[in-house]
C-alpha cells in the first residue's frame, strides 16, 4: 500500500490559549485503504489533529500532505472532493430529510448556485444503500436515533466521494449495537480502498476495526504501529494512568479486549507499574 495521507513533524497551538502547544513534532502516515485509529487521554489533541488532517486548521510547523501535496496548496473545493470530515455529532437545527442531508455531500462537486443533478442524487441514493440506511431516506433527522444520525453524517461525507475519511469520535454516546454497526462500516470502507482515520476513546475498537494505531499523550506521539503492538499492558498503563490487562477472547472470536484492573479492596483503579515516561513502539 502507498501512503495517501501524511503528517510531517506537525506542531499546533491555539493563539487564543496563551500560546499553549496542543501537540508537537507529530509524524505519521496512512496508506491507501488503511484504517488508522487515534487514541489517547482526554485533551491530548486528537480532535485538533484531525482538523489539521482535514485542512481546517493550519499547523505552526510541519505540514500535512495528500498524495505528497501540501493540503494548504489545494483550493477548498478540491480539498473537499478529496477529504471527507465527520465532526463529533451534533443534531441539525432544521428537520431536513435524511436523503437531502446526504445529497448535501455533493456540494463540493457543484458550481455556485447550481442544484444537484440526477447523477448527484443517484450517488447519494447509492451511498444510502451501501451503508444500509436507505430505509431512513424519507425520515427527518429529528425522527431517527443517535446511532442512525451518526450513520447519516458518515453517508453525507461518503457522498463527497473522498479518498480520505476522517471521523471524530463517531461512536461516542452510542449503545453497543450502534457502535458495532459503525465499526463494521469503517472496516468495510477500508476494505473498499478508502483511507480512514478515526479518533476514539475506546482502545477495544482498534482491535475490532483498525489496521494501525497512533497513541498520543502530552502532545507527543507515544506509540504508532499495529493494534497488537501498541495496545499492550505497558503502553496502555502509561497512556491512561491505570493498570490494564489485554485479554485474548476464547473460542472463534479471534480478538483481544482491554480490561482496566480494579483493586480487590474496592479502593480504586490500580496504577501502572514502572516509570511514567513516554515510550515509542517500533511495531509495524
Amino acid at each position: 500500500m502507498t501512503d495517501r495521507l501524511a503528517v510531517e513533524s506537525v506542531r499546533f497551538r491555539y493563539p487564543s490559549r496563551e500560546g499553549a502547544t496542543v501537540f508537537d513534532d507529530i509524524s505519521l502516515s496512512v496508506a491507501t485503504g488503511e484504517v488508522l485509529m487515534l487514541l489517547g487521554p482526554n485533551g491530548t489533541g486528537k480532535s485538533t489533529l484531525l482538523k489539521c488532517m482535514a485542512g481546517l486548521l493550519a499547523p505552526q510547523a510541519g505540514r500535512v500532505t495528500l498524495d505528497g501535496v501540501d493540503l494548504h496548496t489545494l483550493s477548498p473545493s478540491r480539498l473537499a472532493r478529496r477529504v471527507g470530515y465527520v465532526p463529533q455529532s451534533s443534531m441539525s437545527t432544521f428537520p431536513f430529510r435524511v436523503r437531502d442531508i446526504v445529497v448535501m455531500g455533493r456540494a463540493p462537486h457543484l458550481h455556485a448556485l447550481a442544484s444537484p443533478s440526477r447523477a448527484d442524487e443517484a450517488i447519494a441514493e447509492q451511498v444510502l444503500h451501501d451503508i444500509g440506511i436507505v430505509h431512513l431516506a424519507h425520515r427527518t433527522c429529528h425522527q431517527i436515533s443517535g446511532g442512525e444520525w451518526q450513520m447519516v453524517l458518515i453517508a453525507r461525507a461518503l457522498a463527497q466521494q473522498p479518498d480520505v475519511l476522517l471521523l471524530d469520535e463517531p461512536t461516542s454516546h452510542l449503545d453497543v449495537g450502534n457502535q458495532v454497526r459503525i465499526l463494521g462500516s469503517v472496516r468495510q470502507l477500508g476494505a473498499r480502498g478508502l483511507t480512514v482515520v478515526m479518533a476514539t476513546h475506546a482502545p477495544d475498537q482498534a482491535f475490532m476495526a483498525a489496521d494501525r494505531v497512533a497513541m498520543i499523550k502530552d502532545g507527543r506521539l507515544m506509540a504508532h504501529g499495529t493494534p497488537a503492538g501498541v495496545l499492550t499492558r505497558e503502553i496502555l498503563g502509561r497512556a491512561y494512568g491505570v493498570e490494564v490487562e489485554v485479554v485474548e477472547l476464547k473460542g472463534n472470536i479471534g480478538r483481544r479486549v482491554c480490561a482496566p484492573i480494579l483493586r480487590t479492596d474496592g479502593s480504586g483503579w490500580a496504577a501502572p507499574k514502572g516509570p511514567a515516561g513516554p515510550i515509542i513502539s517500533g511495531t509495524t
